[in-house]
């Protein structure tokens, strides 16, 4: 019998072979069918979206607020409210956040358009929440200063809606509306809340090597030449579709391969989520000659923005110090458009170093994905369930924190914690101070080879002249409008979709087949050794692809350190030393008088305490201001609101900065009874999560609190009333009701 069984085996390979062969091939055709099916219905969905208008493509009712097209300085922009999903709740007291989407080749839709998005996790957070969007086709002879005017008016028109919310709008800038909105918050600084800057390049000349190719790109070209030239061809129009065009160019093998063969190999599931992010990435728009133009000689070609060298029309420089609200910086090391690199480096170019953060009074928070792509950071569902989702729940913390740098880390809950179900969800968050060298270290070469752009710069205005002069009055002449709109139409990018749809005849039978498919589906199984060498042929051909990409950037980066390098152009126009960031002026951060020193009694001494512990320990902990949220509602102190609470910590933190031992001298004065001191100190044990068998706080600071208020812990016995007035404290903080809490309340 065992001597059967191996040829039995033997016997039965090729049928097992044929079998699967069989399997796979009917498995294939299935695919095929359904795969073509799905592009087909792309290219309906593209040419339906067209022909309604191009409406964002945001998942959540909303409705029109303002129109910008009607304003007296008139845009293709608009303000919209997005309505509550049936069931949610908005607080009127939240803070409402404005997202504002880019407007950089495609439409406006992507912070919103599924439930996993940033929108979403605003609603669900209880927050009103708006959204700026803009229509297909600029108003004629609109310039940024209009978007930036009617931006202000929306953001002005949501304050005034919400009158009863703790705090001024929070508004998110996405990518190109990140810079925009950053300046915006220069000229108006008093109208907004918290920034939230996601994948933003506001310093446009920084990047590492091979990794950030796109910024080589337009040094290449010669520079502003080529979108001039491309907007005479529009008939002063800029068609998006070009930008679209840069970003793939960047990843060949997803632009060819990868991410068709994902909705091959997935075809019974994947098509509803290629067909939703399609719908935003096939929807080009247009910006008219006055907005490109500024936006590529003075933000990408030239780098202007956090040097201060962009010019209102009163003449004054924009200056992002002028930035009062929190500044939130949210970037990628897998973003290879928005490196953090560029998100970052304007931090060092407009305050210098960290201590010119905290002289400007500002507070700035970055946060570091490890490998999202750029477009990740925007409509990813697991950055929205993570990332988005706690910077929504932990603004009004990053609000109150004291001026400085920060990094936000978020980190999966530890089991052992014991201090973790104070926070919700899955994640804790900590806020950790950093200085300028940890932004430094970001840049492998310590940023020398922004020396060669501006050559580029230099190059970039003399090509245009030259093609100004002698070649575009030639191409204005010769474009028409029909001419115009024929080469929008026949962009690659657009013919692509409206040749796979119902218009094409040779697909008239495809949705046909695709229904009889789905009704007799029968797919291959997981094991099937045709599907795992399909698979890695794939796996192949990434590979090639991804080899050419890295040959490719590698010869770009040569060639363009070639040409604008000292033996090229820079022997022209060599690069001169960029100027350091200008000094802070010394009145920017009055000193508070001495009486404050002595204002506040027992709230002031706790804040005043936890204040001067985190600052010296640089780490400010999500979970301590949650656990001081439940004390404060649980105490005599709860009828002061959170924001006067924010305001007297933010107070504290600056008198410890300003003379930390008159800081810790004048809490006696704060706390004059020995009961209130241990009050004090037990409330400040609970915050800074201190064990209750370490009953004394640590350090030098330490010391020198207990030698002023004369109380320690654990040096002498507590009488039982203080004890009871202890339990108390650690009732309110757990929300339980002991024996003692009750005597205590009596």
């Amino acid at each position: 019998m065992s001597d059967d069984r191996p040829v039995t085996a033997a016997a039965n390979a090729p049928i097992a072979w044929l079998t699967e062969w069989w399997e796979y091939c009917a498995d294939a055709a299935q695919r095929t069918i359904l795969f073509w099916d799905v592009m087909r219905q792309r290219g309906n969905t593209y040419l339906k979206h067209q022909e309604s208008g191009k409406p964002p493509v945001l998942a959540f009712e909303h409705e029109m607020i303002i129109d910008g097209r009607k304003l007296e300085r008139p845009c293709n922009y608009a303000l919209l409210r997005i309505k509550p999903n049936h069931g949610q709740m908005i607080d009127p007291k939240k803070r409402p956040y404005v997202v504002v989407d880019p407007r950089a080749g495609h439409g406006p839709g992507i912070g919103g358009f599924k439930a996993d998005s940033q929108v979403g996790v605003a609603l669900r957070a209880g927050h009103p929440v708006y959204f700026v969007s803009f229509f297909p086709e600029p108003v004629p002879g609109q310039r940024l200063r209009d978007v930036a005017a009617a931006e202000a008016l929306f953001i002005e028109e949501v304050a005034r809606r919400h009158p009863k919310a703790q705090g001024k709008p929070c508004i998110i800038g996405n990518c190109q509306a990140g810079w925009a909105v950053a300046a915006l918050a220069a000229t108006r600084p008093g109208i907004m809340g918290p920034v939230i800057l996601n994948g933003a390049p506001l310093s446009y000349w920084s990047g590492s090597g091979t990794q950030n190719p796109m910024r080589y790109s337009g040094g290449l070209m010669g520079g502003k030449w080529v979108q001039s030239m491309a907007c005479d061809l529009g008939g002063g129009l800029f068609d998006g579709a070009h930008l679209v065009a840069n970003f793939e160019n960047l990843d060949p093998a997803n632009k060819l391969w990868k991410k068709y063969y994902n909705l091959y190999s997935k075809i019974d599931t994947e098509g509803p989520r290629f067909l939703g992010f399609e719908q935003w990435w096939g929807g080009y728009f247009l910006m008219n000659r006055e907005e490109i133009d500024a936006i590529v000689s003075e933000l990408f070609v030239g780098n202007k923005l956090a040097r201060r060298q962009i010019v209102n029309e009163e003449g004054v420089a924009l200056d992002l110090r002028n930035i009062k609200s929190p500044i939130v910086v949210f970037a990628s090391y897998g973003d290879n458009i928005t490196p953090p690199q560029q998100a970052l480096n304007w931090i060092e170019d407009v305050y210098g170093d960290e201590r010119g953060i905290i002289d400007s009074n500002q507070t700035i928070v970055y946060l570091l994905h490890d490998d999202i792509g750029h477009l990740g950071i925007f409509v990813s569902g697991k950055v929205a369930a993570k990332e988005h989702k706690e910077l929504v729940g932990t603004l009004e913390m990053i609000d109150a924190l004291p001026p400085g740098l920060y990094e936000m880390i978020i980190e999966g809950k530890r089991p052992d914690d014991p201090n973790g179900d104070w926070e919700p969800g899955r994640f804790t968050v900590r806020f950790e101070t950093r200085t300028m060298n940890d932004i430094r270290s970001l840049d492998d070469d310590a940023r020398k080879d922004e020396s060669y752009f501006q050559t580029v710069d230099g190059i970039s205005r003399i090509n245009d002249r030259l093609y100004q002069t002698y070649f575009s009055p030639w191409l204005r002449a010769s474009t028409t409008p029909i001419t115009a709109e024929t080469l929008r139409r026949l962009h690659p990018l657009r013919l692509q979709h409206a040749m796979l749809s119902d218009r094409n005849p040779m697909l008239a039978s495809v949705g046909h087949l695709a229904d009889v498919v789905r009704r007799h589906r029968i797919p291959a199984s997981k094991g099937n050794r045709f599907l795992s060498w399909e698979r890695a042929t794939s796996d192949g051909i990434v590979a090639s692809l991804d080899s050419y990409r890295a040959i490719r950037d590698t010869m770009y980066e040569w060639a363009f350190k070639v040409m604008y390098g000292p033996a090229g152009f820079g022997a022209l126009i060599p690069p001169q030393e960029l100027p350091a960031a200008a000094p802070v002026p010394p009145t920017q951060v009055r000193a508070l008088p001495d009486e404050a020193f002595e204002r506040g009694g027992m709230l002031a001494a706790v804040l005043r305490i936890v204040a001067g512990a985190v600052l010296n320990r640089g780490v400010f902990d999500r979970r301590s201001a949650l656990i001081f949220a439940s004390i404060r509602e649980h105490s005599r102190f709860k009828d002061d609101s959170p924001a006067e609470v924010k305001d007297l910590f933010k107070t504290q933190s600056q008198l410890f900065r300003q003379d930390p031992e008159r800081a810790l001298s004048t809490l006696a004065v704060l706390l004059p009874t020995r009961q209130d001191r241990l009050l004090a100190l037990e409330a400040v044990r609970r915050v800074l999560m201190i064990a209750p068998h370490d009953m004394h706080l640590r350090g030098p600071m330490a010391e020198r609190l207990f030698e002023i208020l004369q109380v320690d812990f654990g040096a002498r016995p507590v009488p039982d009333e203080v004890r009871r007035a202890i339990e108390l404290a650690e009732a309110h903080v757990t929300g339980a009701e002991t024996d003692a809490s009750r005597a205590g309340a009596r």
